[in-house]
């Protein structure tokens, strides 16, 4: 009876064994011949890189590439490699242990997850994006409660490293947040269904145009989409929209300063690190432009237009303008007209 049963345990576990053989098996020939097919662990952790219900995306053939993009004068700058959406993806990951080819861009507007970036771990959510520059080691996930939606673009060119600098100097990190703007997704839109259009010259420069567009939107959110959102919390904006509305007044920069409620010295100092300028010469600078507008589209004449401008003096008016145009007034209207 003794031996019945030893020889019975022997069986069980050695069933036990093939069994756990044969699914080690199959999940090695899975994950070989179906890298996009769901990776398993036995913790019970699934993970997968695409294949979402719902998914767009595009890569670029690397001829392509090759031929039209990286020495096209126009678009060699900065240009798409591979471009994406995936919707409420679950169990999504992705891992490069030794980065990639392109810089990533990838912005969430639904749902969680979360990035490390050298080492550095970052938590996304609504209205988060990651930043992940070319060569860096990096892994990213959906959270496994609430998947993320996200749209997501590689890229490259000679330019690219210097938007990248830009951008991770404005974030401080490799992680930023911008304000949902329907705008962005529109531009995004355009990019991929120009690309889905095919690679003729004219969709390629269309597509990555727009994506100087896009990318922008990421390193000045404050500037993006100012035409339809009025920038009611940014005392800078609001007080240029204040110089605009006065260009034909002589303003203090008391004057502007008190329009968004700052003392003179704490605006002038804050509106300097904003724009590089001081709020007077600003001010000036719009007052130049809209001279050139007078000067191209009317017929007023020099001391007629500096009155608009609420300058008194017409020699000051035309020793300003030619200080930030680089020619008088009147050498100005007769160069465009002509």
């Amino acid at each position: 009876m003794e031996i019945l049963i030893k020889n019975l345990d022997n069986l069980i576990i050695g069933h036990i064994h093939v069994q756990l053989a044969i699914t080690s098996i199959f999940v090695v020939l899975l994950s070989r011949d179906s890298p996009n097919c769901l990776h398993m662990k036995y913790s019970g952790v699934l993970r997968k890189k695409e294949g979402f219900a719902g998914q767009r995306s595009i890569v670029l053939p690397r001829k392509i590439l090759a031929d039209s993009c990286v020495n096209n004068p126009m678009i060699k700058w900065l240009y798409i490699t591979d471009i994406g959406y995936y919707p409420k993806a679950q169990y999504h990951f992705r891992q490069r242990a030794h980065g990639s080819d392109q810089h990533i861009l990838i912005y969430c507007v639904e749902g969680k997850g979360s990035a490390q970036v050298m080492k550095k771990k970052y938590e996304i959510g609504p209205g988060s994006f990651i930043l992940i520059p070319a060569g860096e080691q990096h892994n990213y996930s959906a959270s496994a409660d609430d998947s993320w939606t996200i749209y997501w673009v590689h890229f490259k060119g000679s330019a690219s490293e210097r938007l990248i600098r830009t951008l991770l100097e404005k974030i401080n990190a490799h992680r930023g947040a911008v304000d949902f703007q329907a705008r962005r997704l529109d531009l995004f839109e355009e990019m991929y269904t120009c690309l889905e259009r095919g690679y003729g010259s004219d969709n390629l420069c269309y597509a990555n145009v727009c994506l100087y567009h896009y990318v922008s939107s990421f390193i000045y959110p404050d500037k993006f989409g100012l035409t339809k959102n009025k920038p009611e919390d940014n005392a800078v904006e609001l007080s240029i929209d204040f110089m605009q509305q006065n260009l034909s007044r002589t303003l203090t920069l008391g004057d502007i300063a008190a329009s968004v409620n700052f003392s003179a010295s704490h605006y002038s100092a804050f509106f300097r690190k904003k724009t590089g300028y001081a709020p007077i010469e600003y001010f000036n600078h719009l007052k130049v432009q809209k001279a050139c507008q007078y000067l191209l589209y009317t017929e007023l004449r020099i001391k007629e237009i500096a009155d608009k401008l609420g300058i008194e003096d017409p020699y000051y008016f035309s020793r300003m303008f030619r200080k930030l145009m680089g020619l008088s007034p009147n050498e100005y209207r007769s160069k465009k007209h002509s």
